[in-house]
C-alpha cells in the first residue's frame, strides 16, 4: 500500500472536493464512505462520513490520520474515486489484493472548495426562491419552501441541472439549441431545463417534450403557455416515429422503458447530437437473450443474470455509442436509497470514433443483440445500398 500512500499525499489538501469510498467487500460495513476538507479552529481537517443503512456518522481527521484510515478503510472496499481541483482519480482493488490507480487531468477549477464545517448544499436551483413550475408541480409550496416529501424530487432535479451545466460548453450560444425530452412524463426536468438555460443562463433554446400520455401533455402544455415559455412544447408522440425536427442539438431521455431508450439514442445518433443524456430503465432484452456456456453457473441465478444483463445493456450502448464518435462517460445520476434506476449515460460528441470490434466480439461471446445494434445495423445498410444505387 505504499503506492496508495503516496497517492493520498498528493489529494490530501485543500483543493480537494471529496473521495468516495464504496463497494465493501461485506454488508456489516458502511454502505460508502465520503471524505471532505473542512477548517476546524482554523486547521485543515478531513471529515470522513460512514453511511449505514439509516444513519450517518461524522468524525474528522488530519492529514497524516486519514491518510492512514483510508488506508486501512481499502483493505475492506474495492473503490476509492478522487475529485479534486488538481484532477479526477481512481482506485481500484481486486479480489486478490491487486492496486490499480489511474489519474485524469483537468483545468483548474474556478470555484473554491468548500471548507465549512457544516456546510450547507448549494443547489442551482434556490430552494428558498418561490419558482413557478415547482409550485404547479408540487414540488414547492406557495411560500417557497420545497415540501418535506419532495426533496428527493427537487434534489434529482438539482443533480440533473450539474450534468446540464457541466456539458454547457459543448453547446452553441450564437444560434438556438435544440432539445428533445423523450419520455417527458411531468416535465419537472423538462421544465426545470428550459428555466435553467433560458432563464438563468441565457441561451436560446427551443425545447420539445414527447410523451404517450394524452392527459400529461395537455397539462404541460398549459403550464408552459401559463409561464410564457414560447420555445417549451409539447407534443404526444412514440420515440421510435418522431420526425418533428431536422436537427437536434442535445437528446434527453430519462427512465425510457427497455428498448425505448435504445430507439432515442438511435435517434440522437441519426441527428448527429452534440450532447446526449440517458438515464435507461427496466433493461429486459438483454436478459432473454444472453447465453455463454461459460457463464452458465453465474447464469444460472435469475437475480444475478438479470442484474449482470441490465449492466451490459448500458456498457453495449455507451460502446456502440463510442464507435459513432461519441465520448461517453457511465455516471452515478443519484444516490441507490432514492432509485435503482441510477445509471446516467452522458455522450458528448467528439467525432474521434472507437473501433467497434471489441463490441461486436462482447455481442457475439454473449449470444445477444442489442435494439440500438440492430438499429445502426439496418441504418448502415440503407445507407451502403443507397450509396451503391447512386453509383451504379
Amino acid at each position: 500500500m505504499k503506492d496508495l500512500h503516496q497517492f493520498l499525499d498528493k489529494y490530501l489538501n485543500e483543493q480537494l472536493q471529496r473521495m468516495i469510498i464504496s463497494n465493501p467487500r461485506n454488508g456489516e460495513i458502511a454502505s460508502k464512505i465520503i471524505i471532505r476538507p473542512v477548517l476546524v479552529k482554523s486547521a485543515l481537517s478531513f471529515q470522513a462520513s460512514k453511511y449505514f443503512e439509516k444513519k450517518v456518522f461524522h468524525k474528522n481527521y488530519t492529514k497524516e490520520e486519514a491518510a492512514a484510515e483510508i488506508a486501512n478503510w481499502m483493505e475492506k472496499y474495492r473503490q476509492l474515486e478522487i475529485s479534486s481541483n488538481q484532477g479526477q482519480a481512481v482506485v481500484l482493488i481486486s479480489k486478490r489484493g491487486r492496486v490499480t490507480m489511474k489519474e485524469k487531468a483537468c483545468a483548474p477549477s474556478v470555484k473554491d472548495v468548500d471548507l465549512s464545517h457544516n456546510r450547507k448544499k448549494r443547489y442551482i436551483l434556490d430552494p428558498s426562491l418561490p419558482t413557478g413550475f415547482l409550485m404547479d408541480l408540487g414540488v414547492q409550496s406557495r411560500d417557497g419552501k420545497i415540501i418535506n416529501a419532495k426533496y428527493d424530487k427537487f434534489r434529482q432535479i438539482n443533480r440533473f441541472l450539474e450534468f446540464i451545466e457541466d456539458i454547457l460548453p459543448e453547446l452553441p450560444k450564437d444560434r438556438e439549441v435544440t432539445i428533445l425530452d423523450f419520455g417527458c412524463g411531468k416535465s419537472y426536468l423538462t421544465f426545470a431545463m428550459y428555466h435553467y438555460l433560458k432563464e438563468l443562463k441565457g441561451y436560446q433554446v427551443h425545447i420539445i417534450g414527447l410523451d404517450l400520455k394524452e392527459d400529461v401533455i395537455a397539462e404541460c402544455s398549459r403550464l408552459a403557455e401559463k409561464y410564457g415559455y414560447d420555445r417549451l412544447e409539447f407534443y404526444v408522440g412514440d420515440i421510435a416515429g418522431y420526425e418533428g425536427v431536422q436537427q437536434v442539438d442535445m437528446v434527453v431521455t430519462l427512465h425510457a422503458c427497455d428498448t425505448a431508450t435504445d430507439y432515442a439514442l438511435d435517434k440522437a445518433i441519426g441527428w448527429g447530437a452534440k450532447v446526449i443524456l440517458s438515464v435507461p430503465c427496466c433493461q429486459h432484452e438483454l436478459n432473454g437473450q444472453i447465453e455463454n456456456e461459460l457463464l452458465s453457473p453465474v447464469l444460472g441465478y435469475g437475480l444475478i443474470k438479470e442484474r449482470m444483463a441490465a449492466l451490459l445493456t448500458d456498457a453495449l450502448r455507451a460502446g456502440i455509442l463510442e464507435s459513432r464518435g461519441y465520448q461517453v462517460q457511465i455516471l452515478e445520476f443519484i444516490d441507490m436509497e432514492h432509485t435503482p434506476k441510477n445509471i446516467l449515460i452522458r455522450a458528448v460528441k467528439k467525432g474521434r470514433a472507437k473501433d467497434s470490434r471489441r463490441i461486436e466480439q462482447v455481442m457475439e461471446f454473449l449470444h445477444v443483440r442489442p435494439t440500438l445494434a440492430a438499429l445502426q445495423e439496418e441504418k448502415k445498410a440503407g445507407e451502403s445500398g443507397k450509396e451503391e444505387r447512386q453509383n451504379a
